[in-house]
């Protein structure tokens, strides 16, 4: 435990500048933020992200239940729900942060936004204890920015860098760099009661 101690203790002059990254990436990310310093003391993702990179330097050491125990409390205290297994880079923001999971054998590269309700999850979990150790969870390689209530899935997919996911998209395969992922076939109906409808 003591040494544990020592390495994390080692380790925190460079947690703190990643988390600042990611007050960065949530400053400049957000024109309604009205400073940094708000951010930091206001913002949930920050308690949230902070919780995750501290608690994932410790499952890097195979330390049981105490990083799990962290991101369950960081969890319960903002909606967001990351495992300390994930793997991610700096410059990450995840605005309103409500409903989003991030699962244990995500990889997420630098500079990626998200939005509330974005899940990063496994294909299925019928196998359960046969698929520990097993990557579940998909890749985000670096800038890409996912809208709210987005699901990705699988640990073979791969979202190419510079990608964009639109709401709501179920997406259970990889797709390569600069894409534009989006639903097209669905038109919204505005009704007037009083009126014939009209398209957009």
């Amino acid at each position: 435990a003591q040494q544990a101690t020592l390495e994390l203790l080692g380790k925190l002059p460079c947690l703190r500048e990643l988390l600042q990254t990611d007050a960065d990436a949530a400053y400049q990310g957000d024109p309604a933020a009205l400073s940094k310093e708000e951010v930091i003391v206001a913002y949930p993702f920050i308690e949230a992200i902070a919780a995750q990179r501290i608690a994932h330097e410790l499952y890097l050491q195979h330390i049981p239940l105490i990083p799990r125990i962290m991101t369950e409390w960081a969890h319960s205290r903002s909606g967001m729900d990351l495992h300390p297994g994930a793997s991610i880079g700096s410059h990450f923001f995840v605005d309103h942060c409500t409903g989003t999971v991030i699962g244990e054998s995500a990889v997420i590269g630098s500079h990626v936004k998200m939005y509330q309700g974005v899940g990063l999850v496994a294909r299925s979990l019928a196998g359960g204890q046969s698929l520990k150790g097993k990557r579940r969870h998909p890749t985000l390689e670096d800038h890409v920015t996912i809208y709210a209530g987005a699901t990705i899935v699988g640990g073979e997919t791969v979202i190419g860098a510079g990608t964009t996911i639109g709401g709501n998209v179920f997406l259970m395969h990889s797709v390569p760099p600069n894409s534009l992922v989006i639903y097209e076939e669905k038109q919204l109906t505005i009704r007037d009661r009083t009126r014939r409808a009209t398209r957009a």
